[in-house]
């Protein structure tokens, strides 16, 4: 249980007391775990507002709780994403921007683009009932962390030093696989085989941001680990909206 704790303190800003030292490489295979946790906190905000509020106002008060439950770590990383690989000339421009902690109109416009979207579609989710956003809201966040969790075991860092090679270097390769495993069978749980649409959204736009990426700085980063997750997020919620508004999804 130490890697779970490790992957919640490390995911997330909740006070956890541990007298055992935390290694983050171990708490990896934990994130899709940890993810679903976040996302049934998220969900279960949704649900519990859904018969008082209306939609939008459920799903906004609900992303918002995730952001300050996550300190909106991954969306720092989106940002920094946005501003590097669109505003940077060169490879070193990119990673030198990459590690300044200030955004600039790139990352402020993926930050606003990535809560309206989040807001939007699980307002859709919201609409059509309680149980449908919770279980939107568990499969996205638990899916999302697991694209970021396969990039660091199919991918390359893009330098030797940095968070996504400190993450490669003991990366337990069999337990990450098994994370990523538990999120989608709990995904295919909560939505029986729309899961595959899920899953096969996630697969896509990590692939999509690891490319750019790739192209961009040589590899990935933690910053680019946290921007395959908002999108892979972002993505699963609208994929489900969409589907929910044309097909009965489940239940």
């Amino acid at each position: 249980m130490t890697g779970f704790i490790g992957a919640l303190v490390f995911l997330t800003r909740v006070p956890i007391r541990t007298r055992r030292s935390l290694d983050t490489a171990t708490s990896v295979p934990w994130f899709p775990v940890a993810g679903l946790l976040i996302g049934a906190v998220v969900g279960g905000v949704a649900a519990v507002l859904e018969p008082w509020a209306s939609p939008s106002v459920a799903a906004a008060v609900a992303v918002s709780i995730g952001l300050l439950v996550t300190g909106c770590f991954h969306e720092d990383g989106l940002a920094d994403v946005a501003d590097a690989f669109v505003g940077g000339w060169t490879r070193d421009d990119r990673l030198r921007i990459l590690k300044d902690p200030r955004h600039g109109t790139y990352g402020v416009a993926a930050l606003v683009a990535s809560v309206l979207a989040r807001v939007l579609a699980l307002g859709t989710l919201v609409s059509y009932g309680p149980r449908v956003a919770f279980a939107g809201a568990v499969v996205a966040h638990g899916l999302a962390r697991s694209g970021a969790v396969g990039t660091m075991i199919v991918g390359r860092p893009a330098t030797g030093d940095g968070l996504g090679a400190d993450y490669v270097a003991r990366l337990a390769h069999r337990r990450s696989a098994l994370g990523i495993a538990v999120a989608i069978a709990a995904s295919a749980a909560l939505v029986g085989w729309w899961a595959a649409v899920a899953v096969g959204v996630v697969v896509l736009s990590a692939w999509v941001v690891s490319a750019w990426s790739t192209r961009r700085i040589g590899g990935f980063s933690g910053d680019v680990l946290g921007a395959i997750e908002q999108v892979g997020e972002m993505t699963v919620l609208v994929a489900l909206s969409i589907v929910a508004g044309h097909h009965q999804l489940w239940w």
